[in-house]
């Protein structure tokens, strides 16, 4: 997730679609209502709960400088990936045992 003024917010969830309802609606206490992390800017699936939070952990150790290049691989306009869901019919399914991986931006 990420804030417009271009904070990133890295975590975990077993259902992206509650989860990034949360960010953008700033229900959760913590980092991401505090810095105001509303866009979801990328999201990698993981079948195995123990893989992404290796991922995680693996990603929240980068310098600022390789996640925008991670994020840009795949989204080079920094769009709210979460807004496609309203524009089709399937959405992105994540439910246990898939894991997702976000970089949230506001």
């Amino acid at each position: 997730m990420a804030s417009h003024s271009g904070t990133l917010y890295v975590g975990v969830t077993n259902t992206i679609e509650r989860r990034a309802y949360e960010h953008k609606r700033s229900l959760v206490e913590g980092f991401s209502k505090t810095y105001g992390c509303p866009r979801l800017v990328y999201v990698e699936c993981h079948g195995d709960i123990r893989e992404a939070i290796a991922r995680e952990k693996q990603i929240k150790k980068w310098r600022r400088e390789k996640k925008v290049f991670l994020i840009e691989k795949m989204n080079t306009q920094w769009r709210d990936l979460s807004m496609d869901w309203s524009k089709r019919s399937t959405k992105l399914q994540t439910r246990d045992p898939s894991i997702s991986l976000r970089l949230q931006s506001g």
